[in-house]
């Protein structure tokens, strides 16, 4: 790890990182949003922009999050936390929402992950702690049902572990479906041959990078 007196990079923070993925994301897809910075996505498409965000509750047509002044009590995300609607958007039956997931409707689902292999196995739901109660709810259907799944995730824990590794340690949520992978430090894709970073933050070498990945990485050819 390089001494903090010698650092030369500023890592994004969560805003960053969701504001990362969105300008990614291609004019008229479906995409679901996870717990946690996926929900943060919607929050950096412009109004003028049209991606249609799902939530598996029931919302289709999510837009971001409310003025304190305008918050709808019965408006909420899989997070119950409060969003709005965009015009056209709508509220389904939960069964109709799963449908449109398992279905295959679902162009992209965005979620967090405690692990991504360089496979593409995908960890999200538990740790294996004894004090860390798992819940799967609708990752393991999202990540099999959807037609992409990208991942945005804190380069390493907060004890400094990498969170890209060559296996999974923790549970699997899903396997080899992950197709790319979002930190604070760099955006990856997941290809036959490992980890290839698309792009870095600024003032940070590939050196640096691959020191917090116990997957080898590798530079676009």
């Amino acid at each position: 790890m390089p001494d903090t007196a010698t650092v030369r990079y500023t890592p994004l923070d969560r805003a960053g990182m969701a504001a990362r993925v969105a300008q990614d994301i291609p004019e008229g897809w479906y995409v679901n949003l996870g717990i946690g910075i996926p929900t943060l996505v919607s929050d950096f498409v412009p109004p003028d922009r049209e991606v249609i965000f799902h939530s598996e509750n029931g919302v289709l047509g999510m837009g971001p999050a409310p003025a304190p002044d305008k918050v709808d009590p019965w408006l909420i995300n899989a997070g119950k936390q409060h969003v709005t609607l965009r015009t056209g958007g709508a509220y389904v039956h939960h069964a109709d929402s799963f449908a449109i997931i398992r279905g295959g409707h679902l162009d992209l689902c965005v979620l967090g992950a405690y692990q991504v292999a360089e496979n593409g196995d995908i960890a999200n739901w538990a740790t294996g702690e004894r004090d860390v109660a798992p819940a799967v709810g609708g990752a393991m259907d999202l990540a099999a049902g959807a037609k992409r799944l990208w991942v945005v995730m804190e380069q390493t824990t907060k004890k400094g572990e990498p969170r890209l590794v060559k296996r999974l340690t923790y549970p699997p949520t899903a396997l080899g479906a992950v197709k790319r992978v979002y930190t604070n430090l760099a955006v990856f894709d997941v290809t036959e041959r490992g980890f290839v970073v698309r792009d870095m933050v600024p003032g940070l070498t590939l050196e640096e990078l691959q020191a917090k990945c116990e997957a080898t990485i590798h530079p676009p050819v």
